[in-house]
């Protein structure tokens, strides 16, 4: 018996941003790529989705809180002061190329900030 199961919509700020469906559409929607390795740099954990989704806040402190970073360690690494870092993360949407420096930073794909 395949009932149809409708799809979970995430929403954020009031705007759908995800669309959660049952495994076995996702594999029909992938088709015959099912054999293909599926690229993990391009992957968004569950928890960091949560943690957006559940307290509103920004994928990028989303991540620097999943992975137990401090805003200082960011700010280090990104060689910049705290409070310059803060503003970033809690801004809006920074340039490709902060983003960039910010993945590296956190160790993780650019793509996987790109939401």
């Amino acid at each position: 018996m395949n009932a149809l199961i409708k799809p979970q919509i995430i929403e954020q700020n009031g705007v759908p941003a995800f669309a959660v469906i049952p495994y076995a559409e996702w594999m029909q929607l992938l088709g015959n790529q099912k054999q293909i390795a599926m690229d993990t740099t391009k992957l968004i954990p569950h928890a960091v989705i949560s943690r957006m989704v559940d307290n509103d806040i920004t994928i990028i402190r989303a991540w620097r809180e999943h992975l137990s970073v401090t805003q200082s360690t960011m700010a280090e690494r990104l060689g910049m002061t705290q409070p310059a870092y803060t503003q970033i993360e809690n801004g809006k949407r920074p340039r490709k190329a902060t983003l960039q420096k910010i993945a590296e930073a956190l160790g993780i794909s650019f793509e996987q900030l790109s939401v």
